[in-house]
């Protein structure tokens, strides 16, 4: 096997797969090692390569990690472990278990003793007198220049999969950085609702649930997407897009407004609905910037290359303010606000409006208003100026009679039980008092017609 030929294809292999050059260095070496370890190495060896970019020649040598007697699992705690192993229904092997590091109980590493793996520390000592247990040592070994067709074939397996784990751990890793970020893609497929974009270096994935209602695609189609999250599994690197998320809108104005992009104006809240309405708060952190104008350009260049990207979709640029009724009252833009009533405790703002802007401010199916609830966190009552009076003084009489209901009970609750019945026996008293009265003059008239029927007789 020509050796030469694999350090002509390194800078090729990494210019084409986007790796390191570094990277494919190391998996070439790896691939011959494993190759020389097939020929003419042993089980249990750790073999290693070293490639010489410039004369194509490699060094192989052997590693050993030294060991003490703590390190080493004697003969009856081997038996211990296979026999809690076989009750358990697992394989004891002992090629396998010679092969790796097995944690004792407490957490320590031990080993069991393999002189093509492990050398102890006593004969350590002599090749490197301050040698430590655990370190590794590396020793010489003859290098081979003939390999037969399985060793080949070896080394070919290990680089093609070696060169794909790291092709994908690049694409992985220059993805994830761009989490968050929007990037350019082309409709390359269509599968049922899901829509598969070229990135250029792998596919991303635009689920339903993160498309513009309504939006046609197209294979070949180039569209600007938003990179919502970055995964791995078993086949590379999932890229999740998004084209409805609202940080989607506030990363094509920070590309379209230069202002926006260096910190100047600050995008302070966004409320979407994907495909039809957007509004945006934004703020100056500069004295003499006007926000608004910022984003909209000149005769609305800027705002406009954003509607078109997102199809058309209408975008609202309000100012934003620290001042809840003024926000409020810009929010519900293009309606014109008359006043806004703030409540926190309800956390809700009446709007008032004139009587010809309620539909505006309502909007179609009340989108305009939800919009800006959503914009602001308040929610928001649109009301006509003679509603809202009506109802104002609605509240004040009911307030009135829950006062003085509430003054009532507090005078009984103040009085208390004995006042009432005080109150109570004096009614009584004057009743009983009016009935004796009535009595006695009923008497007295009597007796007055009767000496009267009297006198009448006797004359």
């Amino acid at each position: 096997m020509d050796l030469k030929t694999f350090t002509s294809a390194i800078a090729q292999i990494a210019e084409e797969k986007g790796i390191p050059k570094e990277k494919v260095i190391e998996v070439i070496e790896m691939a011959i090692a494993a190759a020389y370890k097939k020929d003419y190495g042993m089980k249990g060896q750790i073999i290693k390569a070293k490639l010489d970019e410039e004369t194509g020649e490699v060094n192989f040598s052997q590693t050993k990690i030294v060991v003490d007697d703590s390190m080493i699992f004697s003969e009856e705690e081997l038996e211990e472990i296979k026999r809690q192993k076989e009750e358990k229904g697992e394989v004891f092997s002992d090629q396998t278990f010679a092969q790796t590091d097995s944690p004792t109980e407490e957490g320590e590493k031990k080993f069991r003793f393999n002189p093509e793996k492990h050398i102890m520390i006593d004969e350590a000592k002599k090749t490197k007198k301050d040698v430590v247990a655990g370190e590794e040592l590396e020793f010489p070994l003859e290098t081979q220049a003939d390999y037969g067709r399985i060793a080949a074939m070896t080394a070919k397996q290990v680089i093609i999969q070696r060169i794909r784990e790291a092709e994908r751990e690049s694409v992985f890793d220059e993805y994830k950085s761009k989490e968050g970020e929007v990037i350019s893609g082309m409709v390359q497929r269509i599968e049922g609702k899901n829509i598969f974009f070229d990135l250029g270096k792998t596919i991303g994935l635009l689920p339903p649930a993160e498309q513009i209602p309504g939006e046609f695609y197209r294979i070949g189609a180039r569209l600007r997407l938003f990179v919502l999250k970055v995964d791995k599994d078993a086949k590379g690197p999932v890229i999740l897009l998004s084209r409805a998320y609202p940080k989607f809108l506030s990363k094509l104005f920070e590309i379209e407004v230069p202002e926006v992009a260096s910190k100047i104006v600050v995008i302070k809240a966004i409320a979407r609905e994907p495909g039809s309405r957007s509004k945006i708060a934004v703020k100056s952190e500069q004295d003499g910037i006007d926000p608004i104008g910022s984003m909209v350009g000149q005769k609305g260049t800027r705002v406009s290359v954003v509607i078109e990207e997102l199809g058309g979709e209408k975008i609202d640029i309000i100012e934003w303010s620290e001042d809840s009724e003024k926000f409020v009252a810009a929010a519900l833009s293009p309606a014109k606000v008359l006043e806004v009533k703030i409540s926190k405790i309800k956390n809700q703002a009446v709007a008032i409006v004139p009587e010809e802007q309620l539909s505006l401010a309502i909007g179609r199916d009340g989108q305009n208003v939800r919009l800006a609830a959503k914009l602001t966190g308040w929610k928001i009552d649109v009301r006509p100026p003679e509603t809202d009076k009506e109802e104002g003084e609605e509240n004040s009489k009911e307030k009135e009679e829950i006062i003085e209901g509430n003054e009532s009970k507090s005078a009984n609750k103040i009085v208390g039980g004995g006042e009432t019945e005080k109150k109570e026996k004096k009614k009584t008293t004057k009743k009983a008092a009016k009935k004796t009265a009535v009595k006695k003059e009923s008497k007295k008239t009597k007796a007055e017609n009767k000496k009267k029927e009297e006198e009448e007789t006797q004359a």
